[in-house]
């Protein structure tokens, strides 16, 4: 049997994926993005383990982030039979995926505010 090392959450990271929670990501995507942020890369099975995720849950998360353009993948093929194995990382810096995030949060709140200010103005039959 082989031993391998996989990197595990800290305090530092746990909160990262909280407010990440908090802009409305989804504990898996969060979870990935938080592990992936950490190391150069990382096989499914890595992400599995540091992340505490299920494969299912991993593979929507990594759709999710390769559908934002987030994610960078190969596959190494690995010894005797079987399916080549994918090796996942970063395609962007945290800094740009945090300005996307920042963008996307203005323009939900500009949009909510826009909706307030419409409701303020709508006559309703029953008034106090």
């Amino acid at each position: 049997m082989r031993s391998s090392e996989v990197s595990v959450f800290d305090d530092m990271d746990l909160e990262l994926i909280n407010i990440l929670r908090n802009l409305n990501m989804s504990r898996n995507v969060a979870s990935t993005l938080a592990y992936l942020a950490n190391v150069d890369e990382a096989t499914s099975k890595d992400l599995e383990m540091g992340s505490e995720l299920r494969q299912p849950e991993v593979s929507i998360a990594m759709r999710e982030l390769r559908d934002f353009g987030w994610l960078d993948e190969r596959e190494i093929k690995k010894e005797g039979k079987g399916r080549p194995m994918k090796v996942y990382k970063l395609a962007v810096p945290m800094n740009e995926i945090v300005l996307h995030l920042e963008q996307k949060t203005r323009s939900e709140a500009d949009r909510t505010l826009e909706n307030i200010e419409k409701l303020k103005h709508l006559n309703f039959r029953k008034s106090k």
